[in-house]
């Protein structure tokens, strides 16, 4: 056996054994935990100050997640993005490699694309037409005699630190710092993700919200459990249990499996050697801001970043993942027909249950006299996102 599969082997079977964890919680009535119940005041989702260090401490020094590789697969696709501190693109060069790039023209500062996403083979200026090539090199200056000298290998598009992996494409949000994503990740979560084949996948749904969120507010809803029941009693309560879970810290990030109730049969029998993986949600929580579903047949990603200015808003973008049609042995049409389902099934609960509840949990952290908020030790997934961010803003010196 090579050391890859005796690894994806280990990886199989230790979650094997974290299910049965959550089963034998599920039996018990009782979760994993943290140490001890952590206390946090409401103005860390309302001060502009704190605000500007997660943009420049967190977003600025460590690799996030901003698109999945199909979303530009091909050579001169590209995607315009607001980032919390740089509006970007990305774009797929023509080794197939992918560069970040900030999206400003170096003449006069205007954006070279207000397009979400296409192919250029260049982006040209739309203010005095200078132009770019896609690796961001300046290409041409109009009427160029009448500029005077310049030296166009200084007047390139500013890059961004990118790097493409397990199927995915993260940026460091500032220029001129060097990006190693596995290193980020650990080894732990950087096996794991090697273990999805997350690159055959393709990204068939995505949506980004702006909404009046601080994205911690937003990024906490999805770590949490604790909530099933009572947010959302009429969808993903009738398929997942409340409050159940098996986790793994790995420092900057964790997994987890929460059972899903079609895991009740295995309540009174042994399942002995029978796998549990299609019994669960397997959820990772990958540092700083993204949250990647393992579904029993599809991933969904959800990203959460700041707004570049204001501390009570935030970005939020939902992605759904999923093998083709002939891979999953569907007829094309009812492939396209399930999937849209699914698609619609995420975007009601997203807009009907989880947002209203958290606009409103905003406007209840602006309040002056709110008193101190609390974190259970039941909700561990929240304990490890807090404790991250507090070590990233802590470390001012690097």
């Amino acid at each position: 056996m090579t050391e890859a599969a005796q690894r994806d082997t280990e990886i199989a079977v230790d979650r094997e054994a974290r299910i049965r964890r959550a089963l034998e919680h599920l039996k018990n009535d009782t979760t994993d935990q943290f140490d001890a119940p952590t206390y946090f005041m409401p103005d860390e989702f309302t001060d502009p100050e704190l605000a500007e260090r997660e943009r420049e401490l967190v977003f600025g020094r460590v690799p996030s997640i901003v698109a999945h590789s199909s979303e530009i697969a091909n050579t001169y696709d590209f995607k315009a993005i607001r980032m919390p501190r740089n509006n970007i693109i990305i774009s797929r060069q023509r080794d197939g490699s992918v560069k970040a790039l900030v999206n400003l023209c170096r003449h006069r500062g205007a954006l070279l694309e207000n397009e979400e996403c296409g192919k250029r083979r260049l982006f040209s200026c739309p203010y005095h037409r200078w132009s770019y090539d896609i690796d961001g090199t300046l290409r041409t200056i109009t009427r160029e005699t009448t500029v005077g000298e310049l030296d166009k290998s200084e007047l390139g598009m500013v890059e961004l630190p990118c790097e493409e992996r397990h199927g995915f494409i993260w940026v460091i949000d500032r220029a001129g710092v060097e990006i190693d994503v596995a290193k980020w990740l650990g080894p732990e979560m950087d096996a794991i993700l090697s273990t999805y084949d997350l690159a055959g996948l393709n990204c068939i749904r995505m949506e980004a919200f702006d909404e009046p969120i601080n994205w911690k507010i937003m990024q906490d809803a999805f770590l949490d459990g604790y909530h099933i029941q009572y947010a959302h009693p009429n969808t993903a309560a009738k398929h997942i249990h409340t409050n159940v879970m098996a986790f793994e810290d790995f420092g900057n990030h964790c997994r987890f499996v929460a059972p899903r109730k079609t895991i009740d049969r295995w309540l009174e029998e042994d399942p002995g050697e029978n796998s549990l993986v299609d019994y669960v949600t397997e959820t990772h929580f990958l540092g700083p801001n993204v949250t990647l579903l393992k579904q029993p047949d599809h991933f969904q990603l959800l990203t959460f970043r700041p707004h570049p200015a204001s501390p009570t808003h935030g970005v939020m973008e939902m992605r759904l993942m999923v093998r083709s049609a002939e891979e999953m042995g569907l007829e094309q049409e009812r492939w396209e027909r399930l999937w849209e389902k699914n698609w619609q099934i995420l975007l009601a609960v997203l807009r009907q249950e989880d947002f209203p509840v958290l606009r409103d949990s905003q406007l209840g952290m602006s309040s002056q006299s709110a008193g101190r908020m609390v974190l259970g030790r039941n909700e561990v997934a929240n304990q490890l996102f807090r404790r991250m961010l507090a070590e990233l803003l802590a470390d001012d010196a690097s």
